[in-house]
């Protein structure tokens, strides 16, 4: 548990406090943040691969390794986050948080063998200008997926994953009724998803509470409702894929949010930790564990 609370404490710091804001137009910090993403990947022994598109003028590349399935490699599980973040902004919760989770979980299952194909996915210009496009790094990934036929068992985003309170009242919503149903603390992490991913969530929801004793709470719902579709799940859905939203629900809930206040000192990484506990339980289920 403690390594995994450095390992995250590492990576947020990293990418937020050493490298600092990486909007669209910060060139070389993104190529910086990239090059970490990289050289953590390679270090837990995997082949990294580049996905390289244009956007205005300029070259932005995804980032993905994989760990093939044994059984059945086809089916396909995509775990993703985004490292870029708005301008001006550290981003150390939106979204050096989410890198530094989905690097963790690469770490933690490097050694183990699935049955199905695991590939792990960072991210460029999930922020604006270039949101709800089709320049986002995540639609251009989902897309090539799609367009190559392939199988997804589904996609999990994480989006923003360590900014916790204890606080009364410090969980925002939006609308007034969902105070009936959620806790008005902001201690809890969330999954989110539309209605057609509503089944992929459910499995997940069961299989992370195996693995981690953080509370979770769950909203399959239409996407016109604020925030259900702001991140990278979006894209995935856009291609009839099954996805969900892993987030400590952001703007509702953390007053740093797209601002310069977003820094790596406010986040609870032992609560992150456990949210990557949580994950690693589902997507051993989900791929199936085989031994080696």
């Amino acid at each position: 548990m403690v390594e995994i609370q450095d390992n995250l404490k590492r990576s947020v710091y990293t990418l937020s406090k050493e490298i600092g804001p990486r909007d669209y137009l910060q060139m070389e910090a993104l190529d910086r943040a990239a090059e970490y993403i990289v050289s953590e990947l390679e270090r837990y022994g995997y082949t990294v691969f580049f996905q390289p598109y244009e956007a205005d003028g300029r070259t932005y590349r995804n980032i993905y390794a994989e760990i093939r399935g044994n059984l059945i490699p086809e089916r396909i599980l995509v775990i993703g986050a985004h490292y870029d973040t708005v301008t001006g902004t550290p981003g150390a919760d939106d979204n050096a948080s989410g890198v530094a989770g989905m690097l963790e979980l690469a770490r933690l299952l490097s050694k183990k063998s699935f049955n199905h194909t695991i590939q792990f996915v960072a991210f460029p210009l999930e922020e604006p200008p270039f949101f709800y496009t089709k320049k986002m790094g995540s639609y251009q990934y989902a897309k090539a997926l799609h367009d190559r036929g392939k199988d997804l068992i589904g996609m999990i985003c994480l989006e923003s994953i360590g900014y916790f309170t204890d606080i009364k009242e410090s969980q925002n919503f939006p609308f007034p009724v969902f105070r009936w149903f959620y806790p008005d603390k902001g201690n809890f992490i969330a999954l989110v998803s539309n209605f057609q991913s509503k089944g992929f969530l459910d499995l997940i929801k069961e299989a992370f509470k195996k693995g981690t004793d953080i509370s979770v709470e769950s909203l399959s719902t239409f996407s016109i409702i604020p925030g259900i579709d702001f991140s990278d799940h979006r894209s995935f859905w856009k291609f009839g894929y099954n996805a969900i939203m892993v987030t400590d629900t952001a703007f509702y809930r953390n007053p740093n949010y797209h601002g310069a206040g977003d820094t790596a000192e406010t986040l609870d990484y032992r609560r992150m930790a456990e949210v990557v506990l949580g994950l690693k339980s589902a997507i051993e289920e989900l791929v199936g564990v085989k031994p080696i």
